[in-house]
């Protein structure tokens, strides 16, 4: 067959010329990213605004008088402080239970995998959902949990419905929800680790706590940032478990700041407020994901740098 025919015989379809294919490729991400950016500037223009939705009539631009407004405001630093006290004990917490859930289940057996799957069920739950199921679980009349606390002395255990125990409670039910999530990622980044030191370890007889805090725990690292990362972008905006379980109180003993805006939103119909308080609240988790970030970067240069 002459180079002819066999060009006469090629399938005449439609081309993408190779110049333009990135830009075709490139576009699902493009549409995303203006679908991000449209209502984030919207927020941004919001929250230089004197907006209420009761009176419309009186918009107006007050340039940044929302955000000033937040330094002399009590409300505000109780809100500030009870998002990252929430976010700290959370992750931190999480991260223990996830680790040491992980460790327990490092050896691959068909046990430890049936086991790691059941430990996800939790995750599968609406968070929301899952807040109810704990509301009902500490309801005082007729809740598991109520009657299992009275067997210990716990007579009367008012769980989410007092200012002392309603943070308990939330994290409670958060640590249910997302430790396995931590558990799943640190149990994968284990599982990846490479055997030679932990064999020559073995063969040295080095104790298990120096195997675990000199060679376990900093080739872990990387994965233990990654978590988290991700848990406490989620943590400290926290809205569903938190609105579910009590919707922000008793009193404000638990307005984070996703409960906060809905309110200044719903309740108080101030959309410039509303606004203002979530583009702090990017602000802070733009902050702490830039020092996580950067943070995992060195860790992988090091790593690269040392093999």
């Amino acid at each position: 067959m002459t180079s002819a025919t066999m060009q006469r015989a090629r399938p005449s379809g439609f081309r993408i010329s190779k110049k333009v294919l990135p830009y075709i490729l490139s576009l699902p991400a493009l549409l995303v990213c203006i679908g991000i950016l449209i209502p984030f500037l919207t927020s941004v223009v919001y929250s230089f605004q004197r907006y209420r939705l009761s009176q419309p009539w009186a918009r107006q631009f007050n340039w940044g008088d929302n955000y000033i407004s937040f330094f002399t405001d009590p409300k505000f630093w109780n809100t500030l402080e009870i998002s990252l006290l929430y976010a700290g004990i959370t992750v931190g917490l999480e991260l223990l239970l996830g680790l040491g859930i992980a460790m327990l289940l490092q050896k691959r057996s068909t046990l430890n995998n049936f086991i790691s799957i059941m430990l996800l069920m939790p995750l599968m739950t609406a968070p929301a959902l899952a807040a109810l199921m704990w509301k009902l679980m500490t309801n005082p009349g007729f809740g598991v949990l109520s009657y299992l606390a009275s067997l210990i002395g716990l007579q009367d255990f008012r769980w989410a419905s007092s200012p002392s125990t309603a943070l308990l409670t939330v994290v409670l039910v958060d640590i249910w929800v997302y430790t396995p999530f931590i558990m799943i990622l640190l149990l994968a980044g284990l599982r990846s680790l490479p055997t030679q030191p932990f064999e020559a370890a073995a063969l040295d007889g080095v104790p298990r706590s120096f195997v675990f805090f000199r060679i376990t725990l900093p080739m872990l690292t990387p994965y233990i940032l990654t978590a988290t990362l991700f848990r406490l972008l989620d943590s400290i905006q926290q809205f569903d478990i938190i609105y579910a379980m009590t919707q922000g109180g008793p009193g404000d003993t638990l307005t984070v700041f996703q409960v906060e805006a809905y309110l200044n939103f719903f309740q108080s119909t101030n959309v410039g407020r509303s606004a203002a308080l979530m583009i702090i609240l990017w602000a802070i988790t733009y902050f702490l994901s830039n020092i996580f970030i950067k943070n995992w970067l060195r860790l992988r240069e090091r790593a690269r740098g040392q093999a």
